[in-house]
């Protein structure tokens, strides 16, 4: 693939020849001065050249390594703005996804295999990226049904913010006897005799879960990179070049942050990573907050890796919950009081943030205190800032946002809750949430993400289906046309709105001469595949900063080799995403393309009766066989 011929590009002794060349290509460059292209150079990370084969042929040298994209299209690499990806690393190798499996019955033969290949002393949990609506059953696993697949190797499964079912072996392996009390916010649920059952409620707070999940063995030392990277390709499989890591509870900096760090110092980060510090004690935010802001600022780092400010959460008792089968949480009556000195503590030093808030009621009170500082003459203070999620945010408060000089980042949470959101909340509530084009209209910058992985899959074409279609993956329609946005307007919140979210927009999420070189060739055009197909649609081809980070199909094997995970790992046997065949063709569809083909085939027939080749006379089909 290397220096392949092709007719009109020789390879010339140019001083500044291109080391990779894309060709062949419609390319949708997100610029609005060149919109498309054909074929683009890439040399030392950075865009040197886009236009026609005419415009790269002086930069192909004997060295440059030439692409076909075949005709496919090609898009700048994807930019997950809300990802937790250095938590997800540290874990990738050790979990079995469910992430687009069909069916539970598909899930558990998953899990009974894996069951029987772990060794002793771990666990099998699948921790996020699916819902029970996306299951043919439209259920979860039942305790018995974990018993039976896995009687002696604990297994926790994890259901979105709501709950996770343990097998027996995982209770007693956490430590769950009769005496366990419930912890504030959480629930065991005990069956007549008072013992644990296997089932875990958020009654709100998901804090028993992800507790509960603390206690599985975790991988440490040159274990931690394999995954890390393991994880960073599976991400580049779909043409993600860079995410946002929005840190999270149980991220502690900067023990966690380790790995991506020597990663980086290594050359070895296949996705450029900003990242965002969370301050993980309650009672302890501001002195954390003070002791980072001592150490570093948003902005230090490099291209690869680089901090982008606090957040998501900056006090505990700011924070709400987003477990739609529960009632929005009541927070405490003066939760502002530590808030704005955490605030004024980051706008004071420079520093930037990110908002955890799912509901409005949240973000008004959030919005008081911003709008006392800047009273002050304090806030924003030159700094970005955003809030997150967002599901109920008011239209008065897009406006408060938009005065402060705020920005959004939204995730398809709903692609996964919505069904539950919908019960509590009501088709109206349903139909904004969270209210994306009002956002736009208003001329805020809305970047969009997953928020995966312990909820959303980490897929972003799922979300680019959830925002272009308004459909969960239990395929129920919750957000009108009204309140949808355009396969364009979707891709740029994907690419350049995040860009924007760490002041990177001049370099990143378009593809023009001095932008990165970050690019994706895709399976199939997102623009004009079936809106029901989008979901599908994986990368074939991904490029960071000219380096081939994930091949596949044609391109196999021009990607970075990677140390092998342990022998035992579900990622050994299942991968990650389980991409399932194309769902068949609806009735309604399928007579249309019938039609389609009948209606070609007249075509053709007058073409060929004007042309001699059949008698006028043979206007109807026919077989002599059929003359009975």
């Amino acid at each position: 693939m290397s220096t392949m011929p092709v007719g009109g590009l020789v390879p010339q002794g140019a001083d500044d020849a291109a080391e990779l060349v894309v060709r062949n290509a419609k390319i949708h460059t997100g610029d609005p001065s060149r919109p498309q292209a054909e074929a683009l150079g890439i040399r030392d990370g950075v865009i040197t050249v886009i236009g026609d084969d005419g415009d790269v042929a002086g930069h192909i040298g004997p060295d440059t390594k030439v692409v076909d994209a075949l005709g496919r299209r090609v898009i700048p690499g994807l930019n997950d703005s809300h990802l937790h990806v250095i938590r997800g690393g540290l874990n990738y190798v050790l979990e079995l996804r469910w992430d687009g499996v069909r069916s539970l019955r598909q899930g558990l033969a998953m899990l009974r295999e894996q069951a029987a290949r772990t060794p002793k002393g771990h666990w099998v949990r699948v921790v996020g990226g699916w819902s029970a609506e996306q299951f043919a059953e439209r259920r979860l696993p039942t305790v018995a049904e974990l018993n039976a697949a896995a009687p002696d190797t604990p297994v926790f499964v994890l259901h979105l913010y709501q709950s996770a079912v343990l097998n027996r072996a995982a209770l007693k392996a956490a430590g769950f006897t009769k005496d366990t009390p419930d912890p504030k916010g959480g629930q065991i649920v005990r069956g007549r005799d008072g013992e644990p059952t296997g089932m875990l409620l958020a009654a709100p707070s998901a804090l028993i879960l992800y507790s509960t999940l603390a206690k599985a063995p975790v991988l440490e030392g040159e274990d931690r990179k394999t995954s890390t990277r393991h994880f960073l390709r599976e991400l580049n499989r779909f043409g993600l070049t860079s995410a946002i890591d929005a840190a999270g509870g149980f991220q502690n900096f900067p023990d966690n942050y380790a790995t991506v760090i020597e990663l980086a110092k290594e050359g070895r980060l296949s996705l450029r990573i900003s990242y965002h510090l969370f301050p993980q004690t309650p009672g302890q935010e501001i002195d954390d907050l003070a002791r980072w802001i001592e150490m570093s600022r948003p902005g230090d780092g490099d291209e690869w890796l680089r901090l982008n400010g606090a957040g998501e959460n900056l006090t505990w008792a700011a924070a709400d919950f987003e477990n739609f089968t529960q009632p929005r949480p009541e927070l405490s009556a003066d939760y502002e009081v530590e808030f704005e000195k955490a605030v004024r503590l980051l706008m004071e030093n420079g520093w930037g943030f990110r908002l955890h808030a799912t509901y409005d009621e949240t973000i008004r009170r959030d919005l008081g205190v911003f709008e006392k500082l800047a009273a002050e003459g304090l806030f924003p203070a030159g700094n970005r800032w955003l809030f997150d999620h967002a599901e109920t945010v008011s239209a008065d408060s897009l406006d408060r946002i938009a005065v402060l000089g705020g920005a959004m980042s939204v995730q398809n949470r709903l692609s996964f809750q919505g069904e539950a959101f919908l019960r509590r909340y009501g088709p109206g509530a349903a139909a904004d949430a969270p209210p994306i084009r009002a956002m736009l209209d208003r001329g805020l910058t809305v970047g969009a993400g997953t928020d995966a992985t312990r909820v959303s899959t980490y897929n972003p074409w799922v979300a680019l289906h959830w925002l272009v279609s308004g459909r969960s993956v239990g395929d129920l329609t919750l957000r009108p046309p009204a309140n949808r946005v355009d396969r364009h307007t979707a891709l740029t919140m994907f690419t350049h709105a995040g860009a924007k979210l760490t002041g990177e927009e001049e370099v990143k999420g378009v593809l023009r001469p001095g932008c990165y070189g970050d690019l994706a060739v895709l399976s199939d055009d997102y623009f004009t595949v079936a809106e029901s197909e989008i979901a599908g649609i994986e990368s074939l081809l991904t490029v960071t900063g000219g380096r081939i980070v994930y091949a596949a199909a044609e391109y196999e094997g021009l990607d970075e080799e990677l140390p092998p995970v342990p022998s035992w790992s579900p990622v050994a046997r299942f991968g990650g995403y389980q991409a399932s065949r194309r769902t068949a063709l609806t009735g309604a569809r399928q007579a249309e393309l019938l039609g389609e083909a009948v209606a070609e085939s007249e075509q053709h027939r007058r073409w060929r009766t004007a042309r001699g080749l059949i008698p006028a006379a043979a206007s109807t089909p026919f077989d002599p066989c059929f003359d009975l």
